[in-house]
């Protein structure tokens, strides 16, 4: 007889009597095997989950060594991505943490299976997951959130309404600005290169640039706003389209600094001085800024620090702490160098 309180653990044939199923099929969706029908494996895996069950591979990485997180980056060759990266290795060090980079795209991570995926963490010991620039539905953060592992996102680009954390920068406030400084150069005709539309990070610039237009009493000219990648290959296609209007813009202001270095590119090829005859302004502030020719005027976002915070966001949330806030925006500042000057008089 069991004495009051003392919890007990639950054996594979418990597992198995809650799930429907038998106690081998049960063995299988722990063991991570793939004969086992998908419909089965949810059963399975939500009776785990009911049950509080461990497997002797999670008790072994509960007990031995230091906290496993996983981050998952759409494109760790960008100066966006390293950028980031060295901030949460930094805090890794310090913190005594194990953390597992995986590089994925948006299409790969939506067709993912989300149930298997966690599932895979939990039997892996692995305690939480940082992605970066992804969209992830209510439903998906589910499957992490019935096995307790706490999720945080850097620049989400579609956020969740409840259970979700995220770290960002002042991006309405850096659009803003950004636009500011160009009007204040004495610019009208500017135009915006944004990111996706989903993209909460690119809609915020977007409204900040539209605020300092209205602000001043220049009218926003749907022409000049464009919507596409954080890239320098839609930075090429949004010049081209641009300079082919009829009245082009005398400013472009990039949504990163990837997609300046395509507007850079395109001006060059059509005979374009930046800033004689085109001034520029990007977004990010990462180390290229400065390798440019012209050096890169550009909303610089604390991306070392943003990755820091995500990840110490996580390790408190490993800890059952609450956080003062589940969506932190950190302070953007422009830095402005040699690619912004006044329009050229016509």
């Amino acid at each position: 007889m069991n004495q009051p309180g003392l919890k007990v653990k639950p054996v594979l044939a418990t597992v198995a009597a809650l799930a429907g199923v038998s106690a081998p099929t049960v063995s299988k969706v722990i063991n991570g095997r793939d004969d086992v029908a998908e419909a089965t494996r949810v059963r399975v895996q939500a009776a785990l989950a009911e049950l509080g069950y461990e497997s002797p591979m999670q008790r072994r990485a509960r007990s031995v060594g230091p906290v496993m997180v996983d981050l998952v980056i759409d494109g760790t060759n960008t100066q966006y991505s390293m950028e980031l990266l060295t901030g949460i290795l930094d805090c890794a060090a310090i913190e005594d943490v194990d953390v597992v980079v995986g590089n994925v795209t948006p299409a790969k991570l939506h067709r993912a299976n989300h149930e298997e995926w966690a599932q895979r963490m939990v039997e892996s010991g692995r305690k939480g997951l940082i992605l970066v620039t992804s969209e992830l539905t209510s439903h998906q953060l589910g499957s992490f959130q019935q096995r307790n592992i706490p999720v945080v996102v850097i620049d989400p680009l579609n956020p969740p309404r409840q259970g979700f954390t995220s770290v960002g920068a002042t991006n309405w406030a850096g659009g803003k600005e950004a636009t500011e400084h160009l009007i204040g150069l004495g610019h009208e005709r500017i135009a915006f290169l944004g990111g996706p539309n989903a993209a909460e990070c690119s809609v915020a610039r977007l409204h900040g640039y539209l605020a300092a237009l209205m602000s001043h009493g220049i009218s926003s000219r749907p022409e000049y706003i464009l919507a596409g990648e954080f890239s320098a290959g839609f930075g090429v296609v949004g010049t081209q389209q641009l300079l082919a209007l009829d009245e082009p813009p005398t400013a472009i202001f990039a949504g990163s600094d990837g997609t300046a270095l395509g507007v850079l590119e395109e001006a060059r090829k059509h005979g374009l001085r930046v800033p004689d005859d085109l001034s520029l302004v990007g977004f990010d502030g990462t180390p290229l800024t400065e390798q440019t020719l012209p050096r890169l005027t550009s909303v610089a976002q604390p991306l070392q620090e943003m990755g820091r915070a995500a990840l110490r966001a996580v390790l408190r949330l490993v800890k059952g702490e609450e956080l003062d806030s589940a969506h932190m925006e950190l302070a953007t500042e422009l830095v402005i160098r040699d690619s912004t000057a006044p329009p050229r008089k016509r």
